[in-house]
């Protein structure tokens, strides 16, 4: 028998598609602006899928939930068929971070040997707080921002690593929690900080690393050529659209085109100039009813490879669908390739993740007219 503590931050996420790139201290704001809970249906995908691996596993573990009542656990167990369930803390009516902490607190006495949550890079701390490393945790992926080193790839992935692990396949490796500081994040400001490891079930086929980040006057120079190949190719189209993911080599060609691009926004250039600035879904649907070519700039994240679904979830799976994945240009410096062999897709739409990791290669321009194919994880 194996006690695994089990809780959901419901409101991990919710800040990504209307542009908050998170949700600490801005979910009533979320709310407002029209935003959905997606935590709860991204822990029911992956209770499902380990549910399935159980059923379909010889000798597979007996598990013993430890979990919070509603939605913070109880009420997605349940809703993936779990019964043996014992609820050790009962939240407040406003659910918070302290109801996170203090229901892993509850599981560590109760006996807990791992920790399984669905959430972001905020919750991992929590739980990390808590856990330090001694007791593993694992991360079902569900915030805007997800750095840390504890998340599966996908909700899936993330069953899968939980079977491997607790059928003793694989063991524990000991990774970083990493976070943002979400109000400079808003600010269009980077402010990454390193706060503490943590012990996790590791298998480097199903677990995302952490973000790195390449830096370097060579790296400089690269990104100014990129920029130079795409400035070429926006100008050649000025009645197209062309929408400009975040991060710093995106930004290298806002500069190339005289454009005041946000860093960590997706932004919006039609008729040399922009018409959009970070941008959630909704405007970015109103842009995309205006323009009959489109076209999207993407950087892959550092060493992770997520192309789609980190830090850029106002592309929903509506909104690539109406861009067109073939209308997507990957950008990246050859350093940065060096350290992300794979590109990732985690869109919440398995049809449309699917679709694109049955192209199995995608080009990536990483300098003036130099593309090179790379591989997507399957």
């Amino acid at each position: 028998m194996s006690r695994i503590g089990f809780v959901i931050n419901p409101i991990a996420g919710m800040g990504g598609r209307v542009g908050l790139k998170g949700t600490d201290g801005v979910a009533a704001e979320a709310v407002r602006l029209g935003a959905e809970p997606i935590a709860n249906t991204r822990a029911i995908e992956a209770l499902r899928a380990f549910k399935h691996l159980l059923d379909t596993t010889p000798q597979a573990p007996a598990i013993d939930w430890l979990t919070v009542s509603g939605v913070m656990g109880c009420d997605a167990l349940r809703a993936a068929s779990f019964t043996k369930i014992e609820v050790v803390h009962e939240p407040s009516a406003e659910t918070s971070a302290e109801d996170t902490r203090a229901a892993v607190e509850k599981f560590l006495a109760a006996g807990a040997d791992l920790v399984l949550f669905c959430g972001g890079d905020g919750t991992a701390r929590d739980i990390c707080a808590i856990c330090g490393e001694g007791t593993p945790i694992l991360g079902i992926p569900s915030g805007v921002k997800m750095y840390s080193g504890v998340f599966g790839v996908t909700p899936a992935d993330t069953a899968e690593i939980l079977l491997r692990y607790l059928t003793q396949a694989i063991g524990l490796a000991s990774v970083e929690i990493i976070d943002l500081d979400e109000e400079q994040y808003r600010a269009d400001e980077w402010a990454v900080r390193l706060y503490m490891s943590a012990r996790t079930p590791f298998e480097p086929t199903y677990m995302q690393t952490g973000k790195a980040i390449i830096t370097g006057a060579d790296e400089d120079a690269v990104k100014e050529d990129i920029a130079e190949h795409l400035r070429e190719e926006i100008e050649a189209r000025p009645d197209g659209l062309f929408l400009l993911g975040p991060g710093s080599s995106v930004q290298a060609v806002g500069r190339a085109l005289n454009i005041d691009k946000t860093v960590l926004g997706i932004d919006a250039i039609a008729h040399g100039r922009i018409v959009g600035r970070d941008l959630a879904e909704q405007s970015l649907l109103e842009l995309l009813a205006r323009y009959g070519e489109r076209k999207l700039i993407l950087s892959p994240i550092g060493a992770q490879g997520f192309v789609l679904g980190r830090g850029n979830q106002p592309l929903s799976p509506t909104v690539i669908r109406l861009i067109g994945v073939d209308n997507m240009i990957l950008i990246a410096t050859p350093a940065k390739l060096a350290r992300t062999p794979l590109l990732r897709f985690d869109t919440g739409d398995t049809a449309l993740d699917a679709e694109l990791i049955s192209r199995k290669f995608l080009p990536v321009v990483i300098g003036y007219r130099r593309m090179r194919m790379v591989k997507i994880a399957g």
